[in-house]
């Protein structure tokens, strides 16, 4: 049954909190966790062909974190589809022996479809993916969601022509375009016109808006349609989304909430979380 995907949004980044939380004094990349939560409901919520009770599947779909450091956004996402329980999460998620560290490591078991951390090695990977299913003939696909300070490494670019190249147009990239990298805004880092480089480069390109789940699940069914290239959406987000203190405030790139924060967080989100500018 498909789920309520504004619903599954919503509950993703309440667990965000929490486990955030839960982690203690720990600091957590959190903005860039609540920006992609859309996306991951779309994913989980309708668009993947997966089996918590055969997680290893070969006809699965693959989904590849390529901005490892947003792990909790994955975490999260693969504990509500049911692949590990909410007590899982929180005693595995940051401790020690846990299956669940800072960047995800390949657990095919719980859902983790390969090790990330290095930005720009996800899409790599998740080319590499692609390829095999290709060579396999299997209809399965791959998606993979990667940060717009991501496109900085030059790693990327090697990718982006190589998809092409090769004509996978059984891999849908999403760009979780929220406008800041660790360092500070993009436009000031590397201003990168990343449609129109995709585009000339050969990709199948679309815009959405990242946090509205009907534009984003639409667009992707349509890119999905393709043939003879690979499609990317650049989803328009905000880092932080849903928590007020927290909306394009670089700072909660990786923090840590104090008790009056989380308190906050939770209200705002218990209420629907916060509707600011996007």
């Amino acid at each position: 049954m498909k789920k309520d995907l504004k619903k599954l949004a919503l509950e993703l980044k309440q667990m965000i909190i929490e486990a955030a939380h839960d982690a203690g004094n720990q600091g957590v990349h959190i903005g860039g966790a609540l920006s992609m939560t859309d996306i991951m409901a779309v994913l989980y919520g309708e668009l993947m062909n997966y089996d918590i009770q055969n997680p290893s599947d070969k006809n699965r779909d693959r989904l590849v974190l390529s901005k490892g450091h947003d792990a909790l956004g994955l975490y999260v996402a693969l504990c509500a589809s049911g692949f590990f329980s909410k007590e899982e999460l929180k005693s595995n998620y940051l401790q020690d022996e846990g299956f669940l560290p800072t960047h995800p490591v390949k657990n095919i078991e719980k859902g983790i479809e390969c090790s990330t951390g290095s930005l720009g090695q996800g899409l790599a990977y998740g080319i590499g993916l692609a390829i095999a299913a290709k060579k396999q003939g299997r209809k399965s696909r791959v998606f993979v969601v990667m940060g717009d300070g991501e496109c900085d490494e030059g790693s990327c670019w090697e990718g982006f022509t190589s998809a092409v190249h090769y004509g996978l147009d059984n891999l849908l990239l999403y760009i979780d375009l929220n406008g800041l990298q660790s360092d500070g805004a993009t436009s000031e880092i590397m201003p990168i016109r990343i449609a129109a480089a995709l585009d000339a480069i050969g990709w199948n390109v679309m815009e959405a808006d990242g946090h509205d789940v009907d534009d984003l699940l639409s667009k992707s069914k349509k890119a999905m349609q393709e043939s003879g290239r690979p499609s990317v959406i650049i989803a328009k987000t905000v880092k932080g989304k849903g928590v007020s203190f927290m909306e394009n405030d670089n700072s909660w790139h990786h923090g840590h909430m104090n008790e009056t924060q989380y308190e906050q967080a939770k209200k705002e989100l218990a209420e629907g979380g916060h509707d600011g500018n996007q």
